[in-house]
């Protein structure tokens, strides 16, 4: 379920523009809060609506995203609130005055309004191909980090627009560091729960295999550990 909140008031673009890692002042964007040492809070969905921002969350981390946007506003020219707006989706004929997911062209469009709804796409097929993470799937607040979960490929960070909180932890992975670890799709044959240990032959942990479909599966990998035979409970795992 998603919950759509609504930003308004003369300051809502530079408020947002200081705290999250996407540029919210160009169109729809997808984006996220991060704490002060780079770490996912929450992503979400900003679109602009007239002379406000919508946010499109999860609704299990709207409450917590409504509490720190309402701390940090500070004495800003800022109004926050829940709405009762529902979003649709789909991969099919997009409706007048729906919008592309900005993650993804696979990911179809997304229209808001008073109805919600869902044109029975096949959601984990189609991040599986695409090596998509979900909030609370691949997504964990206080643990993932967002260059690791594909952010920076899927236009989910701008690092041109200016300060957000965890920009420099982020920046240095970015520049200065190469990425040890992150998401990719592999190839799964038999059943494992999400979240289950990704091993090595001699039993070392190489990742952990989260959303499966149709034989494969999104993992998070050490990038120096997801070669030759790997098991995940008693899958089998294909890097």
């Amino acid at each position: 379920m998603r919950r759509i909140l609504a930003i308004s008031g003369k300051d809502r673009v530079q408020l947002l523009q200081g705290l999250v890692t996407n540029d919210v002042a160009h169109g729809p964007s997808w984006s996220a809060l991060l704490t002060p040492q780079g770490k996912y809070l929450s992503d979400f969905l900003v679109i602009p609506d007239g002379d406000r921002l919508l946010i499109d969350i999860d609704e299990r981390l709207a409450d917590d995203l409504l509490r720190r946007l309402s701390m940090y506003k500070l004495r800003s020219d800022v109004q926050i609130a829940a709405t009762d707006i529902q979003v649709s989706r789909g991969t099919g004929p997009a409706p007048e005055g729906a919008i592309a997911d900005p993650r993804h062209e696979a990911l179809g469009w997304r229209l808001y309004g008073p109805e919600g709804g869902d044109d029975g796409t096949d959601w984990d097929a189609i991040r599986v191909e695409h090596t998509i993470p979900e909030t609370l799937a691949e997504l964990i607040p206080n643990e993932t980090f967002i260059l690791e979960a594909g952010f920076d490929r899927l236009n989910g960070v701008d690092f041109r627009k200016g300060c957000f909180v965890g920009q420099e932890v982020t920046a240095r992975m970015k520049h200065k560091t190469e990425l040890r670890k992150g998401l990719r799709t592999v190839s799964v044959e038999g059943e494992a729960t999400p979240g289950t240990p990704i091993l090595m032959e001699d039993g070392r942990e190489a990742g952990v295999l989260f959303t499966q479909s149709g034989g494969r599966a999104i993992a998070y990998l050490r990038f120096d550990r997801m070669n030759g035979p790997l098991t995940a409970g008693e899958a089998r795992v294909q890097a």
